[in-house]
């Protein structure tokens, strides 16, 4: 596997360790995971099941927007 070296300051280095501590992991799983979720986008896992799991009068959507009222842009 290949390895890559990185020169970090000692603040950054002690922050890894710990966010690798409370994870259980090695700080290369650690970092190469961060390294993941960052190169590769995506929903948090379970997102899809957030949809519809807040009842609350004020999450509404929205219709269409009236714009008749907006000044028109100038011509350049």
């Amino acid at each position: 596997m290949p390895q890559l070296s990185l020169y970090i300051d000692q603040k950054t280095l002690k922050k890894i360790e710990i966010a690798a501590k409370l994870e259980h992991l090695s700080i290369s799983k650690y970092v190469v995971r961060k390294l993941n979720e960052t190169m590769n986008k995506s929903w948090p896992e379970n997102y899809p099941n957030l949809f519809g799991s807040i009842s609350d009068d004020t999450f509404n959507v929205e219709g269409p927007k009236d714009f008749s009222d907006d000044v028109p842009r100038e011509v350049l």
